[in-house]
């Protein structure tokens, strides 16, 4: 059972604040998951809940203004937040590598594809120059480039927007690393190359038994990769669980909301698409009541009074919600 292994990220209360001129942002509060060896955890939640900042937090690759004000962050088993700058360095080096949202800002334009992967196995894996344009071109076969030998001499705006994504993919993965936190990788990708991408992720999954954190907000490709679900909402997490059991048995309204916005392939050409009514709340305060509660059709008075803290609802399924959506009334706890 993979809840017996020992996690290989264990995320516990973490907070981050960004501080601007308005005041205070809090941008991720009290976050607590963990990612298991081989796991696949996807977050979703629309732009803006805070689902990238609480992946930058990890690390602590955040801008000047933003500060982590409280938690505790564990790879396996050691505290990231107590790490020095060149023990951060070598973590985020070798044992996480990182896919970001886009390829094009992730690669810099005057290096070569070459370059840009050697330079980390040279750094981290003390190659030398030759051993690592060997084994840069095997990545770049690894994640399905084409005369791979030859392309390492080409620069990131010879490749097509797939293709660089998978050039970051093969960087992500140059040092075979513990932990993949992809965000948003097929994001701006048609749908054959989206395919390709996840089809490649989870090959790649299977054959390195790496923990993947996978940062969307499109429930479809959650529903097909990932084992656990995390829906995160203002800077929360509001629900998790095995990916069958949430998708099956959404407990908060939220979590609801979202399903009910993707389009049904049965339902009339016709029929307008579900939106979620309201705004996301202003995370100009810490949290003191239910973030939701203002875009929420099952609010009770004690939404607006107190944050729910998430409790077990069964087969490692949790929700953070007053409302109880068997009985239709607030949850005595």
């Amino acid at each position: 059972m993979r809840d017996t292994i020992a996690p290989l990220l264990d995320v516990a209360q973490l907070k981050t604040v960004f501080h601007t001129r308005s005041g205070a942002v809090h941008a991720v509060n009290s976050v607590s998951f963990s990612v298991a060896p081989g796991e696949l955890v996807g977050v979703v939640g629309e732009s803006g809940s805070g689902k990238s900042v609480t992946m930058m937090s990890l690390m602590n690759l955040l801008p000047r203004s933003a500060e982590i004000v409280g938690g505790e962050v564990l790879f396996q088993g050691r505290d990231v937040r107590a790490m020095n700058r060149a023990e951060l360095l070598r973590l985020r080096g070798r044992d996480v590598g990182f896919v970001f949202q886009d390829p094009m800002t992730s690669l810099n334009p005057v290096f070569t594809v070459g370059r840009q992967i050697t330079e980390r196995l040279r750094k981290h894996m003390n190659m030398s120059r030759a051993e690592a344009r060997v084994r840069a071109a095997e990545l770049l076969s690894l994640v399905g480039i084409s005369d791979a030998a030859r392309r390492l001499q080409d620069y990131p705006h010879q490749f097509s927007g797939g293709m660089r994504q998978r050039v970051v993919i093969a960087i992500a993965l140059a040092c075979d690393p513990k932990l993949l936190i992809a965000d948003e990788p097929t994001t701006a990708l048609d749908v054959t190359i989206q395919a390709q991408i996840i089809a490649l992720v989870r090959d790649l999954r299977q054959k390195l038994d790496m923990g993947i954190v996978w940062i969307t907000h499109d429930l479809g490709v959650v529903a097909g990769i990932a084992d656990r679900v995390i829906v995160m909402y203002a800077g929360q997490i509001v629900e998790q669980g095995p990916v069958r059991e949430l998708f099956a048995r959404p407990q908060h309204p939220y979590t609801r909301a979202l399903l009910e916005t993707l389009p049904s392939v049965t339902g009339a050409r016709s029929e307008r698409l579900r939106t979620i009514e309201g705004q996301p709340p202003s995370l100009g305060g810490a949290p003191d009541r239910c973030p939701f509660a203002p875009r929420c059709a099952h609010t009770f008075g004690r939404c607006l009074t107190e944050n729910p803290q998430r409790i077990e609802v069964g087969g490692g399924h949790d929700v953070a919600c007053w409302w109880d959506p068997q009985t239709g009334e607030m949850r005595h706890v």
